[in-house]
């Protein structure tokens, strides 16, 4: 009966009753508004899970629905916003029909929409590990909605007087610290291994296998292959390993500041992994090549799988790290954060 009343009266839909409700509001109001949250429209629970389609589908077939709000004044910006949905935010930005005041509203405390992406809450809404890289998407997600609009678009000040910048410093503190202490972690425990790499690297480097020609001080092995290969991956191994060291060091001795976490230390750890990876590689191809002198010629084979099981522990180690090195570069290099989600099985 509505459909068939929609089909001949379409501006229908945009009239209010006397509590100043549409018809579409009034479709998607729950009697028991307390099971999803007071006010809410299924276009604001989609908004705020993250369905795009769901909210695509409202807006397409009920643009009126963009003025929905709920029972604290958030309309559908805002809590895309508040929980971390870049999707829908994209999603709504592309919309021209949308007006800046819909980027413009506050809720009932004053809360721009950039105060509200200056907030962390309770909830992780970035499944990434360490604290170190959920301050470094918080950062950016702050800084892309931001960005997005022109400059003083949003409310400077809440109705506490508050700042988006003073929110965002107060409810990271934790979350600073958390990070801190995981960098300091990584770092110490990974710069201890450097260590030990770089002193068997120095070794190894400073000791010419098989020895020197007398009165002429050229090395007996010159030219042979695996004597190239132990001299270049034992310097290789050197070099990285204490490289890795420098880049570990120089996060244990950081401020921690909130700006640091932007690119700064994760930019540091990446580069202090990479050498570490490296160093751990060369090494181990140093030993394999340098101990292969030392066999006869019909041993040599036999060795094969003992250097195999040798460099298993290492790489293990080296395995572990993997993802971690993953999640950093991803983290890096992604300009805009994405919500991860998991999925249950009912």
């Amino acid at each position: 009966m509505v459909e068939k009343f929609l089909n001949i009266q379409p501006d229908a839909i945009q009239e209010l009753n006397s509590a100043q409700k549409n018809l579409l509001f009034l479709t998607y109001e729950k009697k028991e508004p307390h099971e999803i949250g007071k006010g809410e429209t299924p276009l604001l629970i989609a908004a705020k899970m993250g369905v795009t389609e769901i909210v695509q589908k409202i807006l397409d077939r009920f643009p009126v629905a963009i003025w929905d709000s709920d029972s604290n004044n958030k309309n559908v910006v805002l809590l895309a916003i508040e929980n971390r949905q870049p999707h829908i935010y994209k999603l709504l930005k592309r919309r021209e029909s949308l007006k800046d005041s819909v980027f413009r509203q506050v809720d009932n405390q004053g809360n721009s929409a950039l105060h509200l992406a200056a907030t962390f809450g309770v909830y992780r809404p970035w499944l990434i590990p360490g604290g170190a890289l959920q301050m470094q998407w918080e950062i950016k997600w702050y800084k892309f909605v931001k960005d997005s609009m022109p400059p003083h678009f949003f409310v400077k000040y809440n109705k506490k007087g508050q700042t988006p910048k003073d929110i965002f410093t107060d409810t990271h503190k934790d979350l600073v610290k958390d990070g801190s202490e995981w960098l300091g972690k990584t770092s110490e425990s990974c710069s201890v291994v450097a260590a030990l790499i770089a002193t068997v690297a120095f070794a190894t480097s400073s000791t010419v296998p098989g020895g020197v020609k007398e009165g002429v001080g050229v090395p007996t092995l010159e030219g042979k292959p695996a004597f190239n290969i132990f001299t270049i991956s034992s310097l290789i191994a050197l070099c990285s390993s204490v490289t890795a060291l420098v880049f570990f060091l120089s996060i244990l001795t950081s401020r921690y500041q909130e700006e640091d976490f932007a690119m700064d230390l994760p930019r540091k750890l990446l580069l202090g992994l990479t050498s570490l990876f490296t160093s751990i590689a060369s090494i181990l191809h140093s030993f394999c090549s340098g101990h292969f002198f030392v066999l006869k010629d019909d041993l040599r084979y036999v060795a094969y799988p003992i250097y195999a099981a040798t460099c298993l522990p290492v790489s293990f180690f080296a395995f572990a790290q993997l993802p971690l090195y993953f999640d950093l570069i991803w983290a890096i290099f992604k300009k805009v954060p994405q919500r991860s989600y998991k999925v249950i099985t009912l």
